[in-house]
């Protein structure tokens, strides 16, 4: 029986909370790739970035369900369920130009 993700409920259309990490560009560091989450819009680093920031958020807030952000890529991940979800054409357009990191 394969996984599923049991938080699809939760997932909303969002507005992007920085054009970049939130909190790497307010403490002056690098990343390697973005991720959103689809709960609140906060934009976070990925887990192969310096201080993982998307996890960190999860963490701190319970919102389930990121989205690949750099540029959009189609999928999201589950926290909880630990899954990877198809958002075929269901993903968020970028607020303007990305910085690029690393």
């Amino acid at each position: 029986m394969s996984k599923i993700c049991t938080h699809t409920d939760q997932i909303r259309s969002v507005r992007p909370s920085a054009r970049g990490c939130e909190e790497c560009l307010r403490i002056g560091s690098e990343w390697v790739h973005l991720r959103l989450c689809r709960s609140c819009g906060h934009v976070g680093c990925c887990d192969q970035s310096p201080h993982r920031h998307a996890t960190r958020h999860f963490q701190a807030t319970g919102h389930p369900v990121m989205e690949g952000y750099d540029p959009p890529e189609g999928w999201g991940w589950c926290y909880v369920d630990e899954v990877f979800l198809d958002l075929g054409a269901d993903t968020t357009p970028q607020d303007g130009p990305i910085p690029r990191f690393i």
